[in-house]
């Protein structure tokens, strides 16, 4: 965060990209870590283990803020300096000069792909969902263990971006690089405490072999009685047949060349599969409806390290004599984020369990009401964005900061963050508790890929929107010169597409039967040789 959350003004200011093109570089990189949390999944899940690849991947990423260091201290990798004044005339970066700054980015996307994908699936390792008292304490980690993450965001966005304008982004990234080295030695500290669960291939595999078996016995009907479909599972470790997706039920159907030489022998997995596993297929493709109307938060979402904070930088942001960094207005989203978690952790869970007899909001209502929070933020944003234009016009534009405060941009940053807060450790929870368990680290990636999806989704709607209302000068809605565009417009537009994603998300969210999964055959608990009920 500490690098995202400032980087379009550095590719504004000292890189002379335009305005959407430096929105677009944000979020395509942003977009990239949390795809490759896909790829940093399969590795957990098929070769490493999630202890393994956390710290692997953890090395990647603080190779790649080294060089980003490196990256932006050298003058030879960055064009020749020129006044705001003469914008239209400064020499945008050349190939080699961004080059570099891609290679330093796509180091640390890949680093945090590998380390996201595992580390809070590595975190819920560490409680017994078999002992009551441990899994109670579970309702409570998602809360917490976001709460520290963006404990860190307050510091990225108030000491590190203060540190990147008033002392040279090259300390800033280097502090970055060296924190997470002083992590690494943190996290390796603890492997002879930690509880590790030992997975049995990948199960993107296992999903295929359903998806490839069911296919090839399309033309044959399920039998009527579903005791006849194949089962080798032991029962206490079954998830029972349901009624969704019968299709997928014929990969169950025991067919004559299933078997390897005999009956006796195990069966051929592209071919015919247990109805647990096909069970645990469904439970991921009954997340996808969720998942697919969670991705346009994230849209929203990136906007506040975008756009907002090019509109901050064109505000006044002096108190006193010190002036706040443009990028550092983001505080107010990490402050809305904590006090949205320590209010709903140490208040309304509280209360809600004694009321309800349930610990707070179910994960469905957590994302609903982030997905609320964060259309009323567009749509702030839209009236605080035609306020701060109207001041432009008035100013001229030459006004290189316009007679406005930027205190202006609060509720946006205030109501997007708490809608995080609520829809962040919502999908966090959803996605863990309501697939099997031995494809925890796969769900944990599917969730990462709406926040991938997100920004993508971003800097698709900017591409189409600058397209569409854009001129051969530089003008339209996202122009060039935020003071010269409607950016008001863009802000309104993503209002109206929230509002339809609610409706879409409110049907499937109805539609969705929660069910909690016994866990699956290919993950056994150990600890140190023992099982994980040994050590409670």
């Amino acid at each position: 965060m500490g690098i995202a959350v400032n980087l379009v003004t550095y590719l504004v200011g000292t890189m002379h990209l335009p305005s959407a093109t430096s929105a677009n570089v944000v979020t395509d990189f942003m977009g990239t870590s949390f795809l490759l949390c896909l790829l940093g999944g399969f590795l957990a899940d098929s070769f490493l283990g999630r202890h393994k690849t956390i710290a692997i991947f953890a090395i990647i990423q603080t190779l790649g803020t080294g060089t980003l260091a490196i990256a932006t201290k050298l003058p030879q990798l960055r064009p020749i300096p020129c006044h705001a004044s003469a914008s239209l005339t400064c020499k945008p970066a050349n190939g080699f000069q961004m080059g570099v700054l891609y290679m330093a980015l796509y180091l640390i996307a890949l680093g945090t792909g590998g380390l996201k994908s595992s580390v809070s699936g590595f975190g819920t390792d560490q409680f017994d969902e078999k002992d009551e008292e441990e899994k109670a304490q579970m309702a409570y980690f998602f809360n917490r263990f976001f709460f520290f993450i963006s404990t860190g965001t307050l510091m990225a966005v108030t000491v590190l971006v203060y540190l990147q304008d008033e002392v040279g982004r090259s300390w800033a990234y280097g502090i970055c690089s060296f924190s997470m080295f002083v992590a690494i030695l943190i996290f390796l500290s603890g492997t002879k405490r930690y509880r590790y669960k030992k997975s049995l291939g990948s199960p993107i595999v296992h999903i295929f072999q359903v998806i490839v078996a069911a296919i090839k016995k399309r033309k044959k009907d399920v039998p009527y009685n579903v005791e006849l479909l194949y089962e080798d599972t032991p029962e206490a470790t079954r998830i029972h047949h349901t009624d969704q997706f019968q299709l997928l039920d014929k990969a169950a159907i025991v067919a004559e060349g299933d078997f390897e030489g005999n009956v006796v022998s195990a069966p051929n997995p592209w071919k015919l599969c247990s109805v647990t596993r096909v069970e645990e297929v469904k439970m991921m493709v009954g997340l996808l409806p969720i998942w697919a109307t969670t991705i346009i938060f994230w849209t929203t979402y990136a906007q506040m390290i975008t756009f907002s904070v090019e509109q901050a930088s064109t505000m006044e942001r002096s108190i006193g004599r010190f002036q706040i960094p443009a990028g550092s207005l983001t505080v107010f989203f990490v402050a809305a984020i904590l006090i949205t978690l320590a209010v709903y952790d140490r208040l309304i869970m509280p209360f809600w369990k004694k009321w309800k007899g349930k610990p707070g909001f179910t994960n469905l209502q957590r994302i609903a009401i982030g997905l609320v929070l964060s259309t009323f933020g567009m749509a702030a944003a839209a009236l605080a964005e035609k306020k701060r234009l109207a001041v432009a016009r008035a100013a001229g534009a030459t006004t290189a900061t316009l007679p406005i405060s930027v205190f202006l941009l609060i509720p946006q940053f205030f109501l997007v963050g708490a809608g995080e807060a609520f829809i962040y450790t919502g999908q966090l929870d959803f996605f863990i508790t309501q697939s099997p368990k031995g494809m925890k680290t796969m769900s944990t990636g599917l969730f990462l890929t709406t926040l991938s999806l997100g920004f993508f989704v971003s800097s698709f709607l900017v591409s189409v929107v600058k397209r569409l209302t854009g001129s051969n000068d530089g003008q339209g809605w996202l122009a060039d010169n935020i003071n010269h565009g409607r950016l008001d417009c863009f802000y309104g537009l993503l209002a109206v597409l929230d509002i339809i994603n609610f409706v879409l998300y409110l049907v499937c969210a109805a539609w969705y039967k929660p069910r909690k999964p016994k866990p699956a055959l290919q993950m056994e608990t150990i600890v140190n040789g023992s099982s994980a009920e040994d050590k409670c």
